[in-house]
């Protein structure tokens, strides 16, 4: 199958700012965040001293969802990423991911960000797959927990060959990739043409 593949991280990447920190502010309110730092401030500044993102991301979403109504966060999701969609999008990147879907490239957001509303800001973007962090649910509320692992560093890898092998595609394929952090180093790794974005204004076309 002779395919291309571009794959985007999504904050500070095709974005100008962090979207998990608003999301759930949005959801949640800021005293519960305050509450939780707070209530767990060594916990916390171990965290954050070891780098350890993934058991802060955890921490925060079991504060934040835990028994919240599935469908009233995904209401949420649907407008926070308009929000973002209208305001907090990075243009030169966003003009490169037009560029990709122009050449009938398929196009995928592989994000830590949340599944509420990145699942919604792919839809706006009209990408072909959304690859991110997804929240557990029993069918009615979430449970406070991340269903498998955060989407991100060697992870992002894992759901991109995992998504090439379910839709038929070779991984191969995946030929472009657009990340600004060091949870995006394994993917830029992994493709022949990685795209460092951070604080480089991308040209129009590659």
């Amino acid at each position: 199958m002779d395919v291309t593949v571009a794959a985007f991280d999504v904050d500070n990447t095709l974005t100008v700012r962090d979207c998990v920190m608003p999301f759930m502010r949005r959801v949640a309110g800021v005293n519960v965040l305050l509450r939780t730092v707070a209530s767990q401030p060594y916990t916390i500044l171990t965290l954050l001293k070891n780098k350890d993102r993934n058991s802060l991301k955890a921490l925060f979403v079991s504060e934040v969802f835990a028994d919240r109504s599935e469908s009233e966060v995904s209401e949420q999701g649907v407008l926070f990423a308009a929000r973002v969609a209208n305001g907090w999008m990075r243009d030169d990147v966003v003009k490169r991911l037009r560029w990709h879907q122009s050449q009938g490239h398929v196009v995928v957001l592989v994000s830590a960000s949340l599944s509420p509303y990145l699942e919604p800001l792919g839809d706006l973007l009209e990408v072909d797959a959304v690859l991110c962090t997804e929240l557990e649910s029993d069918g009615k509320v979430f449970t406070g927990k991340i269903r498998g692992t955060n989407c991100r560093g060697p992870e992002k890898v894992r759901r991109l060959q995992s998504w090439c092998d379910s839709s038929g595609i070779p991984v191969s394929s995946v030929r472009y990739a657009y990340g600004d952090s060091s949870g995006d180093t394994e993917m830029l790794a992994s493709v022949e043409n990685p795209n460092y974005v951070k604080k480089i204004e991308l040209e129009m076309v590659p």
